[in-house]
């Protein structure tokens, strides 16, 4: 396999992402930039050494190259994902490389949440007039739906009005791969959504082409990823203490609130869209953490200075 070829099976690998895999944009995106970057180094191999190298030699180097480099493991193992699935693509193609791959043993990272509290204090306290937002009902609709269900950023976009049963409380998801689940929604998140759409909804899409999309922009149109981000980070600014917010976060929180009630683990995979219960594990990791401070807490060994034994009496 020579650099052109090379550079068309990225194409028909994108291709396949797409149609196949249903992969997201953002997956789509990622593997396209991964392998550039592989393209651009071979191109630059090439200038300096103009006899043929094998695709293996090349792909070898350049994993090598990206050691040196010293980026994040999380960066490396991404990059050498990418390079596995092109090359499982490529062997489907007929195409078979000698190339071992292994990441890099990724550190377990416990997934960042607000508390019960802060949640309530954002959802309940702040009142719309305080929002710094020409939508207050539409912002506040769209935290208390992402807190009460759970759902990821790129499926809260792209939830339309005949997704949504509001007798049944709950929503019908696309998620990765395309694959459908539905997610549930409670009373109080029911009330909040109602009044948005007799409300801002309907005086947003006025005169205009209905999308059909719960949530809008000015123009009528479904709302952005990047406007979710900014709607986070005007909520943020309310808080306490300086700390991130993210539509990722609300969904660590939905996922580890509903843990410490108790909530079956199978349960909270189906609710998250996890393709395997190991994803969802993480979070009985955050909840042991927490039970453990509270335990070391409120517990009454732990508020006691000294506990009098028979041979401290004798002395």
């Amino acid at each position: 396999m020579n650099l052109e070829l090379f550079k068309e099976k990225i194409n028909d690998f994108l291709l396949f992402l797409s149609v196949e895999k249903h992969a997201s944009e953002h997956t789509q995106r990622a593997y396209l930039t991964d392998l550039q970057q592989v393209a651009t180094f071979w191109t630059d191999v090439q200038k300096k050494e103009p006899m043929f190298i094998a695709v293996d030699t090349v792909l070898k180097r350049y994993i090598v190259a990206l050691f040196y480099k010293k980026i994040s493991k999380s960066s490396l193992a991404r990059k050498c994902s990418s390079i596995r699935s092109f090359q499982n693509f490529l062997e489907q193609q007929g195409i078979t490389l000698k190339l071992d791959i292994k990441s890099p043993k990724l550190d377990k990272k416990l997934p960042a949440t607000l508390t019960v509290d802060e949640i309530f204090y954002l959802l309940d306290t702040i009142k719309p007039e305080d929002l710094p937002t020409k939508y207050p009902e539409r912002d506040q609709t769209v935290f208390e739906l992402m807190y009460a269900t759970g759902v990821r950023c790129s499926e809260l976009i792209n939830i339309k009005l005949t997704d949504i049963d509001m007798s049944a409380r709950k929503i019908r998801v696309l998620g990765k791969g395309k694959k459908e689940r539905f997610v549930l929604f409670g009373s109080k998140a029911m009330i909040r959504m109602q009044r948005y759409l007799k409300g801002e909804r309907t005086a947003l899409v006025a005169g205009l082409l209905d999308s059909g999309h719960l949530f809008v922009n000015r123009n009528g149109t479904q709302i952005t990823t990047r406007s979710i981000q900014r709607i986070f980070e005007m909520f943020r600014k309310f808080l306490q203490i300086e700390r991130k917010l993210t539509p990722h976060k609300i969904r660590h929180s939905f996922a580890t609130h509903l843990l410490q009630q108790g909530v079956n683990l199978r349960i909270i995979q189906e609710l998250l869209g996890h393709k395997t219960i190991n994803s969802t594990e993480i979070y009985t990791h955050v909840s042991n953490q927490q039970l453990a401070k509270m335990c070391d807490e409120k517990h009454p060994l732990s508020r006691l200075e000294h506990v009098v034994t028979p041979q401290d009496k004798k002395q």
